[in-house]
């Protein structure tokens, strides 16, 4: 496996996703470079290696693209203005989730000759309430900004396939969780919160009544399916979900994460919903990934938030 991919460039690579991405890239190798404004990450976040070069910068940069891109084989693009910040700033979603990425796409397809991947990190907000579930690539319902500059980000993906022939691959992520996710990030996942709110003997703050679904997706088994599209020739052009396929409601989490930490109940405090709170249930159909590229969660959700609780305990250090 040594040197299986060539130089990598992650944007994004400071954040949760990224920076469990790097650690799973690095050993594997020739070079990686990572750009992260650190707007919502933490440099601290970065696995430290020679092979890794790190840029505190917005990705949204043409010179600094066209400095970093030359010699670049693969790119994995995760920087984004996430789901509560792009309702807040309209303006900033469309410039960082879609010009940004357009810009990418572009100075990729001027500078990189030898370009053997671009992974594109989409969202499963494009579906909005699905009317299928559990949900298949086909369906999509634009309800928030985020939603509309991932998924107009994706069609620019496929007319730089289309028109360029570029080896891009997109994947649609599915609430991701585990060991990386900290609460000092504002915007971070329910998960971190809820078991945060266990150790510290708070209620878990809820938006609505809880009986909203998500499809909870483990890390690893994220990170497994974006190097499998970074090498895997059949993801070339292919738009992927990645997810379990199964439901689980906020109040269930509440009961699962609660057990976990020891607790007899969780105490929980409801909250009115928030403006970016329109998803009632969520639950993708990965199968076309699963035959594809033989992708397939290997972690389901008691397991995996145990190993979540084992990382806390661990002070937050990977092993």
């Amino acid at each position: 496996m040594k040197n299986t991919f060539g130089h990598v460039l992650v944007t994004g690579g400071a954040g949760f996703i990224g920076s469990q991405l790097l650690r799973k890239l690095l050993p594997i190798s020739q070079s990686v470079t990572v750009i992260d404004d650190c707007s919502t990450s933490r440099r601290e976040n970065l696995p430290v290696s020679e092979r890794l070069t790190f840029i505190e910068a917005s990705y949204v940069d043409e010179q600094l693209l066209e400095r970093v891109l030359p010699r670049t084989t693969h790119i994995y693009h995760l920087a984004c203005s996430n789901l509560v910040k792009s309702a807040q700033n309209m303006d900033d979603d469309l410039h960082v989730n879609l010009y940004g990425g357009y810009l990418l796409l572009k100075k990729a397809k001027e500078a990189c000759p030898d370009l053997q991947r671009f992974v594109y990190t989409s969202t499963a907000s494009v579906y909005g309430n699905a009317d299928v579930l559990p949900t298949p690539e086909s369906c999509y319902q634009t309800s928030v900004p985020y939603a509309a500059s991932k998924f107009s980000m994706e069609h620019y993906c496929q007319v730089f396939h289309h028109m360029y022939q570029m080896p891009i691959s997109v994947l649609r992520l599915s609430n991701v969780y585990g060991p990386g996710q900290l609460t000092t990030n504002p915007y971070c996942g329910v998960v971190a919160k809820f078991f945060e709110a266990a150790d510290q003997g708070q209620p878990f703050m809820i938006y609505g009544d809880g009986t909203q679904t998500r499809d909870y997706t483990y890390a690893d088994d994220a990170i497994d399916a974006l190097l499998t599209a970074g090498l895997h020739t059949g993801a070339i052009g292919r738009v992927f979900n990645v997810g379990t396929g199964e439901e689980t409601s906020v109040n269930r989490l509440a009961e699962i994460i609660s057990d976990i930490s020891g607790l007899s109940s969780p105490q929980l405090a409801y909250h009115p919903k928030r403006a970016v709170d329109v998803v009632y249930r969520r639950c993708l159909d990965a199968d076309y990934l699963r035959r594809t590229l033989g992708w397939v969660p290997k972690t389901g959700l008691a397991e995996g938030l145990r190993k979540t609780k084992e990382w806390i305990k661990r002070g937050n250090r990977s092993e």
